[in-house]
């Protein structure tokens, strides 16, 4: 494979979302053809693919059907038809990550016993089939229920903190996970190929939108230890090798205040945890994860300026046709980058780009990063 794309590889991707919209955008550098499958007519990936088919990744034949008309199958999202991605394999089709790991990391749960059986650090867990089980572990609190399918962005998390909490627990099967205390949440992105190389890019620290537990701002390289940082890139590799995982993976860890890494969670494809690396590293893990699944050499990891990469989200009270206020006088600043994914309606919380500020050192990121906070707001 690794010299098809010379000749025009076509690359299908399961989800039309920005993730697969920054994928295309490497894509393009490497003359490769993209098709992509998305159940959402205006899709962000849609005016950019080489061409579009609306339709469910979650479905069986749909799935089926697409991946027959490309080379190599990917995904921009998890919640994909892992049965469809089997019999595609079985079909001579290539797909990656493969669909053994896509089902795993579907499965909160089958994730957990993974990082146990493989001595992947990771805080304790129980696993509940119904809420109504939730009380016979009250000595278990304070923790975290999380659904074991499903969960997206912040959603299918609940704290339980103390027995009242059991009143408003999530239906179905679920994990309940101790509550770790922590000094800071992290992220490593790690790349394998086809061929076994790995890659692993600088740590980045992670903060959170407290109220809606997504990604709110991002820093790299983290302002960690190097022994903090030589744990969690050690952790990313071992659990990517132990997969035998093709592609890119972020791995999402906790920083205890004895500088213990210990593993959240795990994405198997290109991740808000890595979008920085378009302009702050010498390899964006969009190509990297493209030069992964096709067998070519991976590239370099190493970031080229400290940034902080800040995600647009659509401002609450709002919702409508989306209005960036404030964005021209962002835009006069030097070192600011702007991606935005393609998404006309906004609506509180919405992801509706990110900004990368990139700056000689920390202070002057912060600085900037202060004036792009303050300043740009998404209404309608």
């Amino acid at each position: 494979m690794a010299d098809s794309f010379y000749k025009g590889c076509t690359l299908g991707i399961l989800g039309g979302g920005q993730l697969g919209r920054m994928l295309i955008q490497s894509c393009i550098n490497y003359n490769v053809k993209t098709l992509v499958l998305d159940p959402d007519p205006e899709a962000p990936c849609k005016g950019i693919c080489s061409e579009f088919f609306i339709g469910s990744f979650k479905d069986y034949n749909d799935v089926l059907d697409f991946g027959m008309k490309a080379d190599i199958i990917t995904i921009e999202i998890e919640h994909v038809n892992t049965d469809a991605l089997e019999e595609l394999v079985r079909r001579g089709k290539t797909v990656y990550p493969e669909p053994k790991v896509i089902k795993l990391v579907q499965d909160k749960g089958l994730q957990k016993q993974f990082y146990k059986k493989n001595h992947i650090p990771t805080s304790d867990f129980v696993l509940i089939d119904h809420e109504h089980e939730l009380p016979d572990h009250v000595d278990f609190l304070p923790a975290f229920q999380k659904v074991r399918t499903l969960g997206y962005d912040g959603r299918g998390v609940k704290g339980i903190y103390v027995p009242e909490d059991f009143k408003e627990a999530l239906s179905g099967p679920s994990l309940l996970e101790k509550k770790v205390d922590f000094d800071k949440e992290i992220a490593v992105i790690v790349a394998r190929s086809s061929n076994g190389e790995t890659a692993v890019y600088p740590v980045v620290e992670l903060v959170f939108h407290a109220g809606h537990n997504m990604l709110d701002y991002l820093a790299s390289p983290a302002a960690v230890s190097e022994n903090v940082a030589e744990k969690a890139k050690k952790i990313a590799l071992d659990i990517i090798n132990k997969l035998s995982m093709t592609g890119i993976l972020a791995v999402e860890m906790f920083v205890t205040p004895e500088e213990e890494v210990i593993v959240n969670e795990i994405a198997p494809r290109p991740h808000n945890s890595g979008h920085h690396t378009i302009e702050a590293n010498v390899t964006s893990q969009y190509e990297q994860h493209l030069r992964a699944i096709m067998g070519l050499p991976l590239g370099a990891t190493e970031s080229i300026l400290p940034c902080m990469m800040v995600n647009l989200l659509g401002a609450p009270g709002f919702e409508g046709d989306a209005i960036y206020e404030g964005l021209d006088d962002v835009l006069k600043i030097r070192g600011v980058y702007l991606h935005l994914y393609g998404k006309a309606q906004t609506r509180p919380f919405r992801k509706m780009g990110h900004i990368t500020i990139t700056g000689a050192d920390w202070s002057s990121v912060h600085n900037k990063t202060k004036r792009v906070v303050d300043t740009l707001k998404i209404i309608a």
